[in-house]
């Protein structure tokens, strides 16, 4: 018997006003599929979001579909962000992606990183 890692199916979400953002976005790119969400170690708390254009999915890529947009995940970065919720708001001049993550148990002062458990 070996043993085995269990990641429950929560997946990725985005809100309307994220997907809208990132449709707006693939237009203007038409060799792009989708959106990717990645961690990468980084920053004060330990891991930092990273979204890039996916125009070749990687092997190893869950794909999620929301509202027609795809978001490419690699599947050794889901426990980190299984259940996330990506939303796009503004803040005065700025725009961003706002990432809800239920299993960021810390996040850094500038909201740059964050760390799961």
């Amino acid at each position: 018997m070996t043993a085995e890692t269990f990641t429950p199916a929560a997946g990725v979400t985005m809100t309307p006003t994220a997907v809208e953002h990132v449709r707006k976005q693939l237009a203007k790119k038409p060799e792009a599929r989708g959106i990717r969400l990645a961690i990468r170690k980084s920053g004060c708390s330990g891991f930092k979001y990273e979204t890039h254009w996916v125009e070749t999915p990687e092997a190893d890529d869950e794909v999620y579909s929301v509202d027609g947009v795809d978001i490419y995940v690699r599947k050794e970065h889901l426990p980190m962000v299984n259940g996330i919720e990506i939303d796009f708001v503004t803040q005065g001049v700025n725009s961003m992606f706002e990432f809800r993550n239920p299993n960021a148990t810390a996040e850094c002062g500038c909201g740059e990183s964050f760390t799961v458990a």
